[in-house]
């Protein structure tokens, strides 16, 4: 049975890690949290500004920086198109990630066979894996003249 794939709240990451959340951490914090989209930096500085004028770029990026040094927030380096990092919450579960190369779309799935055979593979030469990552880069079936 496939697990659900969830993502731990930001907040309680950070006060588990002693990191202090100021006003602007935490809008930071739930721009992150309610995302459904793995946000680069730039789209996370423009969501937060919304709610709070006083946040600037260089304050997201510190506190990106932070939350990640604080493994509240993994960082994505798709090297597909922009290749611009992308964020989101740490999650319960290892998930894998398609990204649409004509969109930017990115979407989590899981594969339970992947991960059993990567535990074969390690087993049959003497290693234990201790996590993984899968990312798969795709065009919608409308696209599929594209070469």
């Amino acid at each position: 049975m496939e697990k659900a794939i969830k993502h731990l709240d930001i907040f309680e990451l950070c006060k588990q890690n002693g990191v202090k959340m100021t006003a602007q951490r935490t809008v930071i914090a739930d721009v992150i949290n309610t995302s459904k989209d793995h946000p680069d930096v730039e789209k996370i500085y423009e969501r937060a500004h919304r709610r709070n004028r006083s946040i600037s770029l260089a304050t997201v990026y510190r506190t990106v920086k932070l939350f990640e040094d604080a493994k509240a927030i993994i960082k994505h380096d798709f090297k597909f198109g922009e290749e611009k990092a992308r964020y989101e919450a740490v999650t319960k579960w290892e998930h894998n990630h398609l990204i649409d190369i004509m969109s930017g779309e990115v979407v989590e799935f899981q594969n339970p066979g992947f991960e059993k055979l990567s535990k074969r593979i390690a087993d049959k030469m003497g290693y234990k894996v201790i996590g993984y990552k899968l990312e798969l880069f795709a065009v919608k079936e409308a696209c599929k003249k594209i070469k």
